[in-house]
């Protein structure tokens, strides 16, 4: 294989016809440019100069070679600046992946900041629930994705992810505008004992949740409706079918009839994964930018 620094050296000597000259160029000595130049016609199989004792011309070879490499080291230089781009996070790829509540409103905030920073990088969304999106992770298909477990329904994270906690999101109780209720900024499950329910998949953290929630206000949810799709749900609860528990961040901040729970205080968490050996540069940058879009939110939340 050809060394790129001898076609370099090669490049000098056949533009300036001296050993010497291209040495003082490239910083060299005299005979440390003659020795490459051993090295790079040994490596072809064939003389480069007619030797002197003041001079080295060069052989048709020596000519040929030193302008067909010049688009070649060209491209090298190019890759070369490239590659330092990639290692200090100016170009590369990041790869991250959430569940639907979060891309709506964390992640926009986080993909523009990134972009905004990293202009020439290629920033890739993807959208899962948490069982979907942990192997991407764990197999190097994503650098990092945010995922969410309930209080009621905890769940391990594979030992070899960072699990960082980023959001911790109250759940509130959803009223139809016309419910008895409705205007209270505080109810008592209790009093909700005998309503119909609307809530996600039975399969899903959001069910068993609610489930232990209820069973520990002492009664079993009448479950009438189910989605996994939360504006599906509001749109049931809005029209007056039933009464729902949801996450904060599934609530927009226009909704009426969001209520707090007495007595109780149950939580969803979003934690962010991603691999402890990742050395994507570009995701200490997203990092940052997700737990201050984070922050912004609850800050929101402490506000209303």
């Amino acid at each position: 294989m050809l060394n790129p620094i001898h076609l370099r050296t090669l490049q000098e000597c056949v533009r300036t016809g001296s050993f010497a000259e291209a040495g003082r160029i490239l910083g060299y000595t005299a005979s440390a440019v003659s020795q490459q130049m051993v090295l790079l016609e040994r490596a072809i199989g064939a003389p480069l100069f007619e030797r002197a004792a003041r001079s080295a011309r060069s052989t048709a070879l020596a000519l040929r070679l030193a302008d067909r490499s010049r688009d070649a080291l060209n491209a090298l230089d190019s890759l070369e600046r490239e590659v330092r781009a990639m290692v200090v996070g100016e170009e590369g790829s990041l790869r991250l992946a959430s569940f639907a509540t979060a891309n709506s409103r964390v992640l926009p905030d986080v993909l523009a900041s990134v972009i905004s920073q990293r202009p020439n990088a290629e920033v890739q969304l993807d959208e899962g629930e948490p069982d979907e999106v942990v192997d991407g992770v764990l197999d190097g298909v994503l650098d990092a994705a945010l995922v969410f477990e309930y209080d009621l329904d905890p769940r391990r994270w594979p030992v070899e992810l960072c699990a960082e906690e980023l959001l911790s999101e109250p759940l509130h109780v959803v009223l139809p505008e016309s419910h008895r209720l409705a205007g209270r900024t505080r109810v008592e499950l209790p009093d909700l004992a005998r309503d119909n329910w609307i809530c996600t998949r039975q399969d899903t953290a959001g069910a068993r949740s609610l489930v232990r929630l209820t069973a520990a206000a002492g009664f079993a949810p009448r479950i009438t409706f189910r989605s996994n799709d939360y504006s599906v749900i509001r749109d049931l609860v809005r029209r007056e079918l039933g009464v729902a528990v949801l996450p904060a961040l599934a609530i927009p901040h226009d909704q009426r009839g969001v209520a707090q729970i007495v007595g109780f205080d149950p939580r969803r968490r979003v934690k962010v994964l991603y691999r402890k050996q990742n050395t994507n540069p570009l995701l200490p940058v997203a990092l940052e930018f997700l737990a201050k879009s984070c922050t912004a939110v609850a800050s929101e939340w402490e506000q209303s």
